[in-house]
């Protein structure tokens, strides 16, 4: 009986505290006239705001917060967000979690990674069937093979025109009821396109070339972007299908650039753009969203800021440092924390390839996750050796990578050798992730 009254003090209390947020909420909304509308688990305040005139804040003006204890609502959070500026718009979702709350820049991410697509299927198939089923489809990008231009990758980008409509085709793929030819498809946030100011940019003299032969070499290239001016180029790095085109004056890229994007060299149809800079902070993120590749910055040719000579990319650092014959005793550039586990702490078993790739230091992870998005096997390392001229056993690791869907099978072998097995096989894994 007691439990029983318990329950009834408890439900009243809940119904009362509920009558007193919904009054604090409705003179909320009097004395600021905002709107409230709630859908789709979330509870949506503004936007826009009224009096509001003009095309709604551009990207890169909203923010997340996250951890906000479950019984904070519009009424006490309006008042505390608005000491930064003017609220657009306010979503609360319905389900929180307790403890401090964390605040970031928001990812207004329009763009989804779909995997697993059959590599028959083209740019135009693919988006006719995303247009079926989700709503606000952009654009699809879909990347040429390497090897055959009339096969896509096995998987695609989806754009779409916010990122609330990205938000709802993600919520309606994910749970796999969705298979276009007959394929269970892999759906996931795709990386966010990588943003370089203006000033930087403006800097730039060098081209990304996308979409070449494999056949194709380094000297027709040059060649081919010496044509509309001769000796502009000043060098050019092929990597598989890609390359860059360094110029010795900004204006001859930006011109060619504009001459050679669509051309054909050796029958394949390139694409060009400006080469985007990468700089220390970069991860190999971008090489999953079709970007430049994550490999070292030497090979874009940016200068130090600060010395005026070439750095180099590498995760750890310190190989980066040890493959180029020297050797450091400073820190990795990935800082990596602990925290202590308190008792009663609750952990959950998760799968790696649930995690980000922010989880992921080093290129041999990034590989692994990169085969299992890819429906590809795990890829497979073979460790050779040989005798230096002074005694020292030097190792390089071979790396296969099969494709389950067509049984194709890919080797990828670096050009250096290492004397640690540690290192041969963070740089064959790297290698491997610059070609694929």
């Amino acid at each position: 009986m007691h439990e029983e009254n318990k329950a009834a003090a408890n439900g009243c209390s809940k119904i009362r505290r509920g009558a007193q947020n919904g009054a604090a909420l409705l003179a909320l909304m009097e004395k600021t006239g905002y709107s409230m509308v709630q859908q789709n688990g979330q509870r949506k305040f503004g936007g826009p705001p009224p009096g509001w005139e003009g095309p709604p804040p551009p990207r890169g003006c909203e923010v997340f917060v996250g951890k906000i204890p479950r019984d904070m609502y519009e009424d006490e959070l309006v008042p505390v967000f608005e000491r930064a500026g003017k609220i657009y718009e306010l979503r609360l979702m319905m389900e929180f979690s307790g403890k401090f709350i964390g605040v970031c820049v928001s990812l207004d991410n329009c763009r989804l990674f779909i995997g697993a697509i059959p590599k028959d299927k083209k740019k135009e198939e693919i988006l006719n069937e995303m247009k079926k089923v989700t709503e606000g489809v952009v654009d699809v990008i879909v990347y040429p093979n390497a090897t055959d231009k009339t096969k896509n990758r096995g998987f695609a980008f989806v754009e779409y025109e916010s990122h609330r409509a990205a938000a709802m085709a993600r919520r309606r793929l994910i749970p796999g009821t969705f298979q276009p030819w007959g394929h269970t498809i892999q759906v996931d946030w795709a990386d966010p396109e990588k943003v370089v100011d203006e000033e930087t940019m403006q800097r730039v003299k060098v081209l990304y070339v996308r979409n070449l032969m494999i056949s194709t070499t380094e000297d027709k290239i040059k060649a081919e972007f010496n044509k509309f001016k001769p000796g502009v180029v000043e060098r050019v790095k092929k990597l598989r299908d890609y390359a860059f085109v360094h110029f010795f004056h900004r204006e001859d890229a930006v011109a060619a650039m504009s001459v050679m994007n669509g051309k054909c060299i050796d029958g394949a149809s390139i694409e060009v753009t400006l080469a985007k800079p990468v700089n220390k902070e970069s991860s190999w993120k971008q090489h999953f969203n079709g970007q430049i590749s994550p490999s070292s910055e030497n090979l874009l040719g940016f200068p130090n800021k600060e010395d005026g000579t070439q750095k180099s990319l590498g995760k750890p650092a310190s190989l980066s440092i040890r493959l180029n014959g020297q050797h450091s005793t400073g820190p990795p550039e990935v800082e990596r924390s602990t925290y202590p586990i308190f008792p009663g702490i609750k952990l959950t078993p998760i799968s790696m390839y649930s995690l980000k790739l922010s989880h992921f230091s080093s290129a041999v992870m990034h590989l692994d996750y990169f085969c299992h998005k890819n429906s590809w096997a795990p890829p497979e390392y073979c460790l050779y050796s040989t005798t230096s001229q002074d005694g020292k056993i030097l190792l390089v690791y071979k790396v296969l990578i099969s494709s389950i869907a067509d049984d194709s099978q890919s080797y990828f072998m670096p050009e250096k050798l290492c004397t640690t097995v540690e290192d041969a096989k963070e740089l064959a894994a790297q290698f491997t992730l610059l070609h694929l």
